[in-house]
């Protein structure tokens, strides 16, 4: 059922003006982003030009939004900036949001889509995935302006977008809408507006220890943090990802003030279900609404299907409340702080640890790859690499869990146990008594199970037709060398998905390995793509030159998780080589690859600086060079990229805070 809300015009109007919190703009080729926050107001619009031209204005509040999809192209200039605006219904409610005007090159477009609520329905329609029935609204067109509004699906406040033609008329046409300009390209206003509840904004002087004066990074980070949580980024995730949190409070400690690192952990240790298990999403707003009448909008239904955040709980609590003087400071205070029932933190912080040692026991006990920690059962997805293909379907046993996540938080977990912190809480439980051990089976034992040799000649086979279907140069091989690496993951048989991969950052950003683990885990890595990861741009996450034809097409540029490059994926590579060459226990060999290794990514990453905020980034070849490209922009990508990205923040990192020691 449409549900319609009146309201009285002489309500829609805009708080006092005033310089806002928080303006800035980034432009991704045919991609425009604007971002705004005012108050309570938070906004972001996406402007894509181009062929099925869009229009996307997306809130952290309730993670809702309007998206507006046209059959025609069109080039999108803003005219007017965001302002914000709010309109009082008769019942008293207020929905909040903004206003700008925008242009477009073309004197008609028809709308193909009209939709307002949850993001994650944006998405979905973005993802060509059906739209339930109930969140359609209908639209009401009158001279110059068409309105789309309905409540929340439990009667809430809910949405609201009207478009407005400056300069021309709209009509009904074949059952579609169609705006057209009577003078000239097409001038509209658009006004998108949620009831949803906002969230309190955290200020870039909350948040950075040292703040810039302007930084279009900090500014994007400040987007994205609030006091209640961090949110993964926008337009597409504007709400709490476990993982995404845990990453960047890991990556970003040297450079956080309390306020975020408390609001990202509490969110965290407030949303761990009774086995201990991090949760990974979040549906919150209309969405936790879909299918599911009666429940209660202000409970978000969380997904617990990922299993690497589960094991990145430990490290960065260890790393906060343990090494950072402010973190020692604030560690009994912050353990003791109790969730709405009453549960203190330090409670919640025990049971991950017990769960976590639960599952590495069988390893620690039986070292083979049947008792390592798989995703779950019936997916194809479970750690960082969360696409479809991101792990080549059959992938079982991910190599960044196994081999760096497991070790590294049996060894935080520890060392919080050991601090004397959660006696109060039980700690002294004779389930954690052999963290200690535990850690040093699965760090000795686990990387060696990932391992794959190639011969010489196999090896430069694979290379060759690899780059014959990319058309670009195969380097030749030593021909008296084994090609070592480790593969990103095992399949169900223990067998290796031989594709080289950035998550060896992982391994040396949180755990201290031994030289030959170092070499195996860098060598290959560190060579020129096709060869290896590098390129001129940046740091590939996958390469699949020897993991056979089959693999390729999962693992190319279109690809999510393929050939394209992540800025914190690059972050952390950069950040895990700089902790091994604070070590002074390695051979001069292993040295000179970590001090070869440090110049090539940070040349990387120096390369890449126009891109470093965005979520992650492809390629294309300009006369034999590989040049960086917005991801997203061409019509066979797997989908888009976030131009802001809590993760990417990484950039701003002066040095990364190494794991346990």
């Amino acid at each position: 059922m449409k549900r319609f809300v009146t309201f009285s015009l002489l309500a829609l109007a805009s708080p006092a003006a005033a310089e806002p919190d928080l303006r800035f703009s980034i432009t991704e080729e045919r991609i425009q982003n604007e971002f705004f926050r005012d108050g309570p107001i938070s906004a972001h619009a996406v402007l894509r030009s181009g062929p099925e031209a869009r229009v996307v204005i997306a809130f952290p509040a309730g993670n809702s939004g309007v998206g507006l999809w046209f059959r025609e192209a069109a080039t999108w200039q803003v005219a007017a900036p965001l302002e914000a605006r709010q309109q009082q219904l008769q019942n008293g409610r207020l929905r909040r949001g903004v206003v700008t005007d925008i242009t477009a090159d073309a004197d008609t477009l028809t709308v193909q889509r009209a939709l307002v609520g949850s993001v994650r329905v944006l998405r979905d329609y973005g993802y060509r995935n059906p739209i339930p029935a109930e969140v359609e609204a209908t639209p009401k067109v009158s001279g110059n302006k068409v309105i789309w509004q309905r409540t929340r699906l439990d009667g809430g406040t809910g949405y609201f977008m009207e478009v407005e033609i400056l300069n021309g008329t709209t009509a009904w046409h074949e059952g579609a809408i169609v705006l057209t300009s009577q003078a000239g390209p097409l001038r509209l206003r658009i006004t998108a507006l949620t009831g949803d509840e906002p969230l309190a904004p955290l200020t870039v002087d909350e948040i950075f220890k040292r703040p810039a004066q302007s930084s279009q990074l900090q500014d994007s980070f400040a987007f994205l943090a609030y006091r209640e949580k961090l949110l993964a980024g926008s337009w597409r995730f504007n709400t709490y990802f476990g993982r995404d949190t845990l990453m960047t409070l890991a990556l970003m400690m040297n450079e956080l003030k309390p306020a975020p690192i408390e609001a990202g952990l509490s969110s965290i240790l407030e949303r761990l279900n009774p086995v201990g298990e991090v949760a990974h999403e979040e549906g919150i707003g209309e969405f936790a609404l879909i299918g599911k009448p009666g429940h209660d909008v202000h409970q978000p239904d969380l997904d617990y299907n990922m299993v690497d955040d589960d094991f990145m709980l430990a490290p960065v609590l260890a790393a906060y409340l343990l090494d950072t003087p402010e973190g020692r400071d604030r560690a009994t205070d912050f353990l003791a702080r109790r969730d709405a029932n009453g549960v203190s933190y330090g409670e919640h912080v025990l049971r991950n640890f017990a769960y976590v040692a639960r599952r590495a026991r069988p390893f620690a006990a039986k070292p083979s790859f049947e008792s390592l920690i798989p995703i779950k059962e019936g997916l194809e997805v479970g750690d960082w690499r969360d696409s479809v293909t991101g792990l080549g379907r059959d992938g079982r046993f991910s190599f960044s869990i196994n081999a760096a996540l497991v070790p590294a938080a049996l060894a935080a977990a520890n060392q919080l146990v050991e601090s004397g912190l959660l006696e109060q809480f039980g700690a002294e439980q004779g389930e954690l008594r052999d963290l200690d051990t535990l850690a040093r089976v699965w760090k000795e034992e686990a990387p060696t199970l990932f391992t794959v040799s190639l011969p010489p000649e196999d090896a430069q086979a694979r290379l060759a037709m690899y780059a014959q279907d990319l058309g670009v140069h195969a380097p030749g091989i030593d021909g008296q060398a084994t090609v070592r690496f480790m593969a990103l993951a095992l399949d169900e048989k223990g067998q290796p998905l031989r594709v080289i991969h950035s998550d060896v950052g992982f391994l040396l950003f949180f755990l201290r390995p031994d030289d030959a683990t170092i070499k195996t885990a860098l060598n290959q890595a560190i060579m020129p793509f096709p060869l290896g990861l590098m390129s001129d741009a940046g740091l590939f996450a996958s390469n699949p030159a020897f993991a056979g034809a089959d693999r390729t097409e999962m693992f190319d540029k279109t690809r999510y998780h393929g050939t394209v490059v992540w800025s914190w994926q690059q972050g952390l590579f950069r950040a895990g080589v700089q902790c091994q060459l604070e070590r002074d226990d390695l051979s001069d060999e292993t040295r000179a690859l970590l001090e070869a290794a440090y110049g090539k990514i940070t040349q990387a990453i120096e390369r890449t600086v126009p891109l470093q905020g965005a979520e992650l980034w492809s390629w294309r070849l300009e006369d034999g060079k590989y040049v960086a490209q917005p991801y997203g922009q061409a019509s066979d990508d797997e989908t888009e990229s976030n131009a802001a990205q809590l993760w990417s923040a990484i950039a701003l990192a002066h040095q990364g805070h190494c794991g346990p020691r």
